[in-house]
């Protein structure tokens, strides 16, 4: 038997054992050579690539301000609602390109990734993240249409004569 198990006699040895062990967690912030950190995002059939890096705020995405993207106030909240459970509020400067799908997904993926780009550039905000949900990927997707179905679930009209 393994040295170290040796003292382990009942269950309270195991738990005593499993207290005094730490779990290794990755600390290390991932930053590319130009001070960004990467990560993608995914929401319905959206795919947003983020980009993040410090700065003064500003949000791109596709190429236009995220007032000008994303017109409606429900969209440009749940993007700013990252950085309000962050509390990292006009700090960091955002750059997005998102493809596919309409604009809730789109906006969805964009959170998703920049939950997991900030989580990236700075590990010590992993925990609130997650906890709010952010890193957590949304699988909700639009249900398929089935045959003699007016729609996914919708049936025809139904006539008695």
């Amino acid at each position: 038997m393994n040295e170290a198990n040796n003292d382990i006699n009942n269950l309270s040895d195991l738990s005593k054992l499993n207290d005094t062990e730490q779990p290794v967690t990755n600390s290390e912030p991932k930053i590319d050579s130009l001070g960004r950190s990467y990560a993608t995002g995914r929401r319905k059939e959206s795919t947003a690539r983020v980009w993040v890096k410090r700065g003064t705020g500003n949000v791109t995405i596709n190429g236009k301000k995220m007032v000008d993207y994303f017109a409606r106030p429900v969209l440009q909240m749940q993007l700013n609602f990252v950085f309000d459970i962050a509390e990292r509020k006009d700090q960091f400067d955002v750059v997005a390109t998102v493809k596919g799908g309409g604009l809730s997904g789109q906006a969805g993926a964009v959170r998703h990734g920049l939950s997991r780009a900030l989580s990236l550039f700075e590990p010590d905000l992993r925990k609130p993240l997650k906890a709010a949900g952010m890193l957590t990927r949304d699988s909700r997707v639009v249900e398929r249409k089935k045959y003699g179905k007016a729609k996914a679930r919708k049936s025809f009209q139904f006539s008695k004569r």
